[in-house]
């Protein structure tokens, strides 16, 4: 993992084209991918206005987000950042000027969000391997898991008491 990135112009952690930013926002990371001379791609809430920092808690909730080309300086704001291709180990980066075309065809595009199953780190690993992933989501998602068991584990064991104490009278 790269160490966390200024905005000076010879830094030798600058991004390079295609590479991933995660941003990291008081509660939630939110994903970028640079495309290079200070600006990034990344999806906002639709309703959200320029600058969106997707810090309101209703763009998590948001079913429709927009494509949108900022500086990352703005996105950043007075959060931190850094570098993070941590899936390239997984997958294969696709050429950088492939990355840049389908970023660049995208941009204010109206496009499905979903926290769980289509969220911004989905979008920019769709576009710089071809394949949507989130850790952050799978976190999620197995945390709900855990959730849902633990509590259908409680629910069982209440059931079971109840039943063995209606036997007993």
């Amino acid at each position: 993992m790269a160490a966390i990135a200024g905005f000076g112009t010879t830094h030798p952690g600058d991004p390079e084209p295609g590479d991933l930013i995660e941003i990291f926002r008081p509660a939630y990371q939110h994903w970028a991918l640079y495309l290079g001379d200070g600006y990034i791609i990344n999806v906002t809430p639709v309703d959200e206005g320029p600058p969106a920092t997707f810090a309101s808690a209703k763009s998590v909730f948001s079913r429709k987000a927009r494509v949108r080309m900022q500086l990352l300086k703005d996105v950043v704001g007075n959060d931190t950042y850094h570098i993070n291709n941590k899936y390239d180990g997984t997958y294969a980066p696709l050429p950088v000027e492939e990355i840049i075309r389908r970023a660049e065809n995208l941009i204010d595009q109206e496009v499905s969000y979903d926290l769980l199953g289509n969220n911004c780190e989905h979008f920019v690993t769709l576009l710089r391997y071809g394949e949507g992933v989130s850790d952050q989501a799978n976190r999620a998602i197995s945390a709900i898991g855990f959730v849902t068991a633990a509590a259908g584990a409680f629910s069982l064991l209440g059931l079971l008491r109840s039943r063995s104490r209606e036997t007993q009278y």
